[in-house]
């Protein structure tokens, strides 16, 4: 748990389990907000090659994902961390000029 505060720079254990929560959360949402969102789209594997349909699901997750984690980690108490941690992700990924 030290090495997690540390990286984190976080102070206590409770925040740890706050942050824990809101990765479960905000998961569990992304994954069973996709599905209905291409079904109103009409983007189902019938309609779609399987593999075109699982690109553009994985990629809607990844959006909602992004959006999600910075919501509840502010409806927890923690957007200051997840802002933080957003950024640091979308940097990586070379996504740098939406961020800075």
């Amino acid at each position: 748990m030290n090495k997690l505060k540390e990286r984190w720079n976080i102070q206590s254990n409770f925040q740890i389990v706050i942050i824990f929560i809101v990765f479960a959360i905000t998961g569990t949402t992304a994954s069973l907000v996709g599905k209905p969102i291409l079904r109103h789209l009409q983007i189902t594997p019938e309609t779609f090659h399987v593999i075109i349909y699982w690109v553009i699901r994985i990629l809607l997750l990844f959006v909602v994902y992004q959006f999600l984690l910075v919501f509840y980690g502010w409806l927890f108490g923690q957007h200051k961390f997840f802002w933080n941690f957003e950024k640091k992700m979308l940097r990586r990924i070379g996504l740098k000029r939406f961020v800075d």
